[in-house]
């Protein structure tokens, strides 16, 4: 597996990580602990250094799944996590963003017992809160730099001003946002400021929660608890409509020998050398095929080539309904 700076920090991971929530949260009841287990430690034996989870994964169980699982690997994997949600510890559930200093405090100190670590390696805002300044925010990570608690910063879908804010008091190490084949708003503002700033990209979803696999149609059903049941973009009209752009990718995966999986990332390794993708699965085979995208690289004609079929695609349905954007921890 090829390795990738995210932007000037120096911080070095695998070319493609693994984002765990869905072993836990989000896509119906979470994967039985013990086969989480091995696609987790197949994905270190397969190269990737790069795992990514969160406290409102579960809440909770997600961090503990990676922390139990990854600790004979300790300094030798790189853990993201984040904070900024209103959690309630008792019925670990939650409700609304809460990024005030004294609970982003809070959740470094359980997240490092969560996850059996000493120090969080990056340490995302997982949605900008509108209540507290994001200069108040990044200055309490920096103090959590400073007391060794932390080692690195990071965005998640937040705004070009809100980063460059953040960036002037604690340099930003990463932004994590959506970002695939049919999520591409963040290349007309944000991926251009980030660049500018010299902040690495980790793109979630570059799979399009699995709809950009192929593997989806019209007759596709989700488990109950399924956050792809309220999504404007999986209701059966999108999914039907939104083929087009699944039958451009079967193109290029037929004539490379490749999987549409493979192909939708190794698009996403193409944009820029500094953007990660973080796919997730639960499977074994699902790990190894993503992971094959490594090794495509898309030429600059068939890049040129998807750029123009891809353009002429309207995407129907929006990736989130407006409540989902502003408060989803997805």
């Amino acid at each position: 597996m090829q390795k990738r700076t995210l932007g000037n920090s120096g911080l070095e991971v695998s070319a493609i990580g693994l984002g765990c929530m869905g072993m836990s949260f989000g896509y119906g009841p979470a994967g039985e602990k013990s086969e989480m287990i091995k696609v987790l430690h197949a994905a270190v034996e397969q190269g990737i250094t790069f795992f990514d989870t969160a406290e409102v994964y579960g809440p909770f169980t997600n961090e503990e799944l990676v922390g139990e699982t990854l600790t004979p690997f300790k300094g030798k994997v790189v853990i993201a996590t984040k904070f900024g949600f209103n959690i309630d510890r008792t019925n670990r559930t939650y409700a609304g963003v809460n990024s005030r200093p004294e609970n982003i405090k809070l959740v470094a100190e359980e997240s490092l017992k969560r996850l059996k670590i000493e120090v969080i390696d990056l340490f995302y805002q997982h949605r900008v809160d509108p209540n507290v300044p994001i200069e108040d925010v990044a200055g309490t990570v920096k103090d959590l730099i400073k007391e060794g608690k932390v080692k690195h910063f990071g965005l998640s879908e937040a705004g070009a001003n809100t980063i460059r804010k953040a960036h002037a008091v604690q340099p930003v190490t990463a932004l994590q946002s959506e970002y695939s084949l049919w999520t591409r708003q963040h290349e007309k503002e944000i991926i251009p400021t980030i660049e500018e700033l010299g902040i690495g990209f980790v793109a979630y979803s570059p799979l399009g929660k699995g709809y950009l696999t192929g593997k989806m149609d019209v007759n596709t059903k989700f488990a109950e608890g399924d956050i792809r049941n309220k999504l404007p973009r999986f209701t059966q009209e999108a999914l039907k409509a939104n083929q087009t752009l699944i039958e451009l990718i079967n193109q290029f995966a037929e004539r490379r020998n490749a999987t549409p999986a493979q192909i939708a990332l190794a698009w996403v390794l193409a944009q820029k050398p500094w953007i990660v993708p973080i796919p997730g699965t639960t499977k074994l085979h699902r790990l190894t095929e993503n992971n094959g995208a490594a090794s495509i690289t898309l030429t600059s004609d068939e890049l040129q080539e998807i750029e123009t079929a891809s353009a002429q695609i309207q995407i129907e349905g929006t990736r989130y309904n407006e409540q989902m954007e502003k408060s989803t921890g997805l």
